[in-house]
């Protein structure tokens, strides 16, 4: 199973729980050899007045940091390249803060977090990973320096507090946390945010070619959100007024299944208002790009709905 669909959900839902924190970077290039940091955070100098509850996510946010999720267990040579990222990083901040003459400390480098659904015993001890007093089951540190940790998501405390961190889990412990999630209270908007973002991977792995089992599977762990999510959004365009509310429905289950909307599916959406509402819906989540094209273009198939 390749990891691009995991990829892009785990960088956009961190990214959404973390913005009012701080600054974000998804994809942060560091110089030398091209590489990428998945997600790079620096915590706002003016922290808000009311911090969204992020139990231990937002721990691990505290201070600087780079995250690096995997949806499978990483492998040793997975890991040093996560370091390898990180020091790069290292330096390229240091010549940043040379060139403005500041000096960074240590408490400014940022330190790596790798968030795994599972570590062995043998990954754990290859890197001589450890427990740290007053940190959760599941969470391993290197020595001091190294400014490395990996958070093992299977053996995390099934709590409120770890929520955020295993819905990037896998099989029974992803399952679970997407039904709690499904179960907090509609006004959470970090709950708002997470389905909206469960729902575009459910809606990309769907939109693949010849799925895997492992992703069919993972469709169908993913789908109590997605629905939750549909049902929310039709009730939503409900509540906001006839026309408005279907048009701002119908954008946003176009942003999921595309990403965006263009000129083009402005102009599928236009005609799609003119449809039940149902029919719209049914029509904008089971058609491809292509097909509502040819709808748009073809008077005599508009006519068969």
């Amino acid at each position: 199973m390749t990891r691009q669909p995991h990829d892009q959900f785990a960088k956009q839902y961190l990214e959404g729980l973390l913005s009012p924190l701080g600054e974000v970077k998804i994809s942060q290039e560091v110089s030398s050899e091209v590489r990428q940091v998945d997600v790079y955070f620096s915590p706002s100098p003016t922290p808000p007045s009311s911090p969204p509850d992020l139990g231990l996510l937002g721990q691990i946010v505290a201070t600087p940091c780079s995250l690096e999720p995997f949806r499978n267990q990483p492998s040793n040579t997975d890991i040093r390249n996560c370091m390898l990222k990180l020091y790069s990083l290292h330096s390229q901040l240091q010549r940043q803060a040379k060139r403005s003459n500041r000096t960074l400390t240590e408490n400014d480098l940022p330190q790596l977090w790798i968030l795994t659904p599972s570590a062995s015993d043998r990954l754990l001890k290859s890197f001589c990973f450890s427990r740290k007093d007053k940190w959760e089951q599941g969470v391993y540190f290197l020595g001091e320096a190294p400014k490395t940790a990996l958070i093992a998501i299977n053996c995390l405390p099934e709590t409120p507090e770890t929520l955020w961190l295993r819905i990037l889990g896998k099989g029974k412990i992803q399952e679970r946390a997407i039904l709690e999630l499904v179960a907090l209270a509609r006004n959470n908007p970090l709950r708002s945010h997470a389905l909206e973002q469960v729902a575009i991977w459910r809606v990309n792995l769907e939109m693949q070619a010849n799925p895997t089992a492992e992703e069919r599977e993972l469709i169908m762990t993913l789908s109590p959100a997605y629905l939750q999510w549909r049902e929310e959004t039709l009730q939503q365009g409900l509540q906001q007024g006839l026309q408005q509310g279907q048009r701002m429905m119908l954008e946003n289950i176009a942003i999921v299944r595309f990403g965006s909307v263009d000129e083009e599916l402005t102009n599928i959406i236009d005609r799609l208002l003119q449809l039940p509402s149902r029919e719209a819906v049914s029509l904008l989540l089971q058609s491809t790009r292509t097909e509502l094209l040819e709808w748009l273009r073809n008077p005599e198939l508009r006519n068969n709905n």
